[in-house]
Parts: C-alpha cells; structure tokens; sequence
C-alpha cells in the first residue's frame, strides 16, 4: 500500500499519491467479463497434510510450464517475460504489488516502509530493513551475506554499463536520473569500463540501510520500477565480480527461491532458499470476492513460501503443452493455448468433464498488446514520406483481425485500436480508430494512389521505382506462430503484395530485433505496473533498440510521451496519451493487432492460485497438497 510520507501533505501531491494507491484497473467490454479477474471454484483451499517448514513432511512441487524458452536470469539483461518469470522468484526488489489485491497496490517488500517521496516528485528515499540475507554461494566465501543499500545502488549502475547491454537502460534513462546518463556517456566516449565507485547526486547510499535517488523532472509513478525484482532486484557485487559474463547462469539473491537446476531451453528447478526471511501471508482481497476472501482466510499467518520446488519445463508446441496438464505431469495450466478453448472453456465456462476432476480456472484479460512492427529504418517499410506511411497504412487495412482473432485466437482476444493495454492507465475502451479495420479495397487504393502497382505483368505489386515489392516478417516455429503466418500470407496474396516469412526460435529472433536487423516481426508487449506508459515506450524515439523496436522517431510523438510522462494521472494525462496514440496509428510504425484474454487452469492439489498480472513470482503464495497430488495422478 502506497502512503504519503506524513510530513508531505500539499493537496497536488495527495492526488498524485492516490493516483498510485488507488489506480482503478480499467476494464474493456469484453463480453461477460464483469471484474478484472473471474475464477472457478470458489471454496476455501484445505489444509493441506504437510506444512513446506516442516522438514518431516513430503516435498511439496509446483510443476508448470513455460511456452518460451528463458534466455537469461541477469536482471541488468533480460527482457522477455519468461526469464524475468524466474528472475523475479530469485531477487528482491525494495517494494511489490500485494498479490490479492484490486485495484493494484504496492507495498514494502524489503523496505522497511514506503519510501520517502518530496513534494515535486523528484528525490526518492528507501530505507531497507536490516537482518535480510542473500542464499549462499561461494562467491561469499562461507560468510552470510547480509542485504544493505548499497547492492540496491550497485544493481540499479549495472543497467548503465554498456558490458551488460541492458535491454530496460531506456527506462532509467527516461527517469532522468541526475549523473548517472552522464557518467555513461563520459566513459564510452573514453573507453573505460564503468565506474561502480563514482558516487553521482542521482543515486547513493546515505548508510547502510538507506538509499535515495534524485531525478531531474517530476516522476510520480517512478516507484513502480522498484516493485520489479526482475529488473531492480538486488545483487551483490562479489557475485557478479566472481561470474563475470557467466552472472545470467548464476543468479544470486535474496528471494523467496535459488536456481537449483537449469538445463537451457528445457527445464529449470528452483529451490526453496533457505536463508530466505520470515514473511507471513497477509493478504486482503476485494470483499465481494469470496473465493479469494476464503483462500485470505485460510492461509493467514504462513510462512511463505509454503512449497518447496517449483519445476519448470519449457513446452513451446500447445498439443503436448495441454496433453501434459490433462495427464497430470503439469499442475497448473498458464495460458491455454488458444486452439484447445474450446474443449477447455467453452462459452468461457469450464468444461463439466474437468469440473469433475476438481480442476479451477482463472480468466483474465492481460494488460498487454499483440502487435507487428514495420522496421522505420528499413528502406522497404520505413521512412516518413507519404508513400511509405501509406504502404504501412495499407498492409495494417489488409489485416482481417475479425479472423484471426476468430481462427488464431479462439476468441480469447479483443480487436486493439492503438497501444495501450487493458488493466493500465490511459486505457480507453472507447478509443476507435482504423486500426481494427479491415478494408481491403481501402487497401489497395492507397497502394495504387502512391505508385505500388504491378510494372512488369507478374501479378505482384511492385515499388514505385520499379523494384519488386517483398515483405520479410520474422516468426517463430511454435504452431500459433504458424497459424498467423497462414494469416499473413492470405491477406498480403489478396493486396497482391509478397511476403517471404524467417523463422528463428524467440530469443534470436529477440537478439536479431534489438540490432535493427528485421523488417517485420510479430510479438507481444506485457505491462509489468498498471500504466499505460511501458505501451507509449514503444514509440519514443530515445529507446530504439530497447523498447522501440521499430525505431519510430517522430519529434511530435516524443514530445506527447514526455509531457504524459511528467504529469499525474487524470484526465489531462489521459488526454495527452490519447492523442499520442493517435500519431501511432496515423504513421503505423506498428501494426496493433488485439489485446489478447488468457485462462489459466489448476489441480485440486493446487491450494490458493490467483492471477495478478503484476505478480510474477506467484509461487510463494500457493500451497501443494502433495497427498492428493500424488492420488488423484
């Protein structure tokens, strides 16, 4: 729960300060979706036979699959959302988001309390609270290895140390925290490797518990980076010092679990860390909700977390994926793959025959965006000429969306009409634009209008200049994958364009963007806080290669983002984003797809999940019956 420091009362700073506290998660139509989250069996979770602090008692093992490989557990270098699942299990960052909570909230984590925020939302103040210690490693050389200020102050430099290649750098960067761009800057143009040492104004260690961070521009949601252990977790700097460039195999924290095993691309086994402190399950759900009320009640006062393992397998094909939650061999079901809701949930409900097995569902929308990116660098689909935006335009026209999301998606989507995801601020279910149309002659007027025409009788549009007009969009093997690409292939034969598909499994695909080297590729973008500026961060021009895949640099769109960015939420913020959003769809540097609806599934020996889409590490708040896993298998 965010509070305001008592000494800082203006009424302006209240709001901004109940703006975070209280943002309400705004919710789209989306069919019979009432609230955020709708789940199944509403029964208290039984107590389970053996406690995870009781060493007598049988190993309790969350099992689950990923769809995506990891790539990495370096908080200063991952950013896709499987690797920072795990990272986020490992370290700590100084706050959180409360688990049960709705509207989302955060709370201390290793912070003895909110921090310390001043009146024009610049200055930053953390204080941790002592006896926390990191797992044991021998880096530390048979020593406990007590959490201070000064690993949360290492770890945030790290994100500036071009060895490290951080993919979030434009995040702090965008924060503007005083020095600490500079002192990047000075020693790249010098050729010196970074200096941990230079203490700069922008973040230090007052003691050993305390540490502050100053900006140069107001920030009111600024905090929420530091509710992401996956990014601002902290590590210790003899750690690092030991792995050296080996660190993202070897991640080391102070979290609620250890990376026991990885085999890469395959599985990967987190134990229990022994060292971890004591925590008890608190948590205070919406009080209409009664299943969650009952699981509140139930599991009030345990020490978390209550399992002892989790296993984690990486299952990118959805077919064995589903046949590996139905046998069993998976406890909880992330995500079911959309080809496979219809026999699961269909109209929405749970299947009888699974409802028979005591299986529970969770239905969410998540606050994300699935999208196709046009390279802006690219002398094929970028630039800013009229042409070249109306041969953006026209390919995002040709899209039939209604069918994919009918065909591809199973209906587990809704048509996205700019960026900004549900369940974020700045989320507008109101908010139209020609970004869902399908209008293929609308298409191929615009094509014929700028000179993209068929010049040598082939049947295939050429450029203006007479060159062959081809497509290159980047895919992935898995079998969605292949489902939109059948799409993308029938709607660029209709518009007479061609288009030649690369295929590469995610994390090349991921390196190969990040350098510029794709035309066209397909992903999708999570929020990991409950605002819609991650989303706007596709688009502003100083993170390209980060965040901004496409390169879009448009100087009237980076002026939106930041002016949205500096103010607080309400309705002139909302507007400023609304019209941000606009500039996007007007010159498509992205093609918005659909904002995609997930169902996750779990086994009666599963006591107390819940999806909140800020939490990654749902893991140390769900209990394992290992009695009943063990007979109903």
């Amino acid at each position: 729960m965010l509070s305001p420091a008592p000494s800082l009362s203006t009424p302006l700073r209240r709001r901004f300060l109940s703006s975070l506290r209280l943002a309400p998660l705004v919710l789209a139509a989306l069919g019979g979706l009432a609230t955020p989250v709708l789940a199944q069996a509403p029964t208290a979770p039984a107590a389970s036979t053996a406690r995870a602090d009781d060493a007598s008692g049988p190993k309790k093992v969350l099992r689950y699959a990923f769809l995506i490989a990891e790539s990495s557990f370096d908080p200063a270098q991952i950013t896709d959302l499987y690797s920072r699942t795990v990272a986020a299990a490992i370290f700590d960052a100084p706050l959180e988001f409360a688990y049960l909570a709705s509207p989302a909230k955060i709370r201390p984590n290793t912070a003895a309390a909110m921090p310390e925020v001043s009146e024009d939302f610049r200055t930053f103040t953390f204080r941790i609270r002592p006896g926390i210690f990191f797992a044991d490693d021998p880096a530390f050389k048979g020593q406990k290895r007590e959490l201070t200020a000064q690993d949360y102050v290492y770890s945030l430099k790290r994100h500036y140390d071009p060895r490290w290649k951080s993919g979030n750098l434009y995040i702090l960067e965008n924060a503007k925290i005083l020095g600490l761009s500079e002192l990047r800057r000075e020693l790249i143009a010098a050729k010196k490797p970074f200096d941990y040492d230079r203490e700069v104004e922008g973040i230090r260690a007052l003691d050993r518990y305390t540490f502050q961070v100053k900006l140069a521009e107001p920030n009111p949601r600024f905090l929420y980076n530091f509710a992401d252990g996956s990014m601002l977790g902290a590590m210790a700097r003899e750690v690092v010092e030991a792995y050296g460039d080996r660190i993202g195999e070897h991640p080391v924290g102070t979290g609620p679990f250890r990376l026991d095993q990885w085999k890469r691309s395959s599985r990967m086994v987190l134990a229990r860390n022994p060292n971890y402190r004591e925590v008890l399950y608190d948590e205070q759900p919406p009080a209409n909700d009664a299943r969650l009320q009952a699981v509140a009640q139930a599991f009030k006062g345990r020490r978390l977390p209550m399992i002892d393992e989790v296993h984690i397998s990486v299952i990118e094909e959805p077919q064995p994926r589903w046949l590996s939650f139905l046998n069993a061999e998976q406890d909880v079901m992330e995500q079911v793959p959309a080809e496979f809701t219809p026999m699961a949930i269909p109209n929405n409900e749970l299947a009888p025959n699974l409802a028979k097995r005591g299986i529970g569902k969770v239905r969410y929308p998540r606050a994300d965006v699935a999208m196709s990116y046009f390279a802006m660098e690219n002398p094929v689909v970028g630039g800013y000429e009229p042409h070249k935006v109306a041969l953006r335009r026209a390919i995002s026209l040709a899209v039939d969306l209604d069918r994919e999301i009918r065909l591809v998606r199973r209906g587990q989507a809704i048509p996205a009409q700019g960026a900004i995801g549900p369940q974020t601020f700045g989320y507008d279910p109101k908010f139209k634009s020609e970004m869902s149309e399908y209008n293929l002659g609308r298409a191929k007027a615009l094509l014929d209008l700028h000179g993209y025409v068929d010049r040598n009788g082939d049947g295939w549009r050429d450029l203006p200049d007479g060159k062959p007009l081809v497509l290159e969009y980047a895919t992935q093997p898995d079998q969605q994958s292949r489902q939109l690409v059948e799409q993308w292939q029938r709607n660029m034969d209709a518009l007479r364009v061609r288009i030649e598909f690369k295929v590469a499994k995610w994390p090349e695909n991921l390196k190969s963007s990040r350098a510029g080297q794709l035309m066209m590729w397909g992903v999708g973008w999570s929020a990991g806080a409950p605002d819609g500026d991650t989303f706007l961060a596709l688009g502003y021009g100083p993170n390209k290669g980060q965040a901004n895949h496409s390169r879009f640099n448009l100087p009237a769109y980076n002026a939106l983002y930041e002016r949205q960015r500096e103010l607080p939420d309400g309705p002139e913020r909302k507007a400023v984003m609304r019209e941000a959003q606009k500039l996007l769809v007007a010159y498509a540097p992205m093609k918005f797809h659909a904002h995609r609806l997930f169902t996750d599934l779990y086994h009666p020996w599963v006591r107390g999940y819940h999806r909140n889409i800020f939490v990654r590490d749902f893991y140390k708040y769900v209990d394992v019956d290992p009695a009943t896993q063990e007979g109903l298998r």
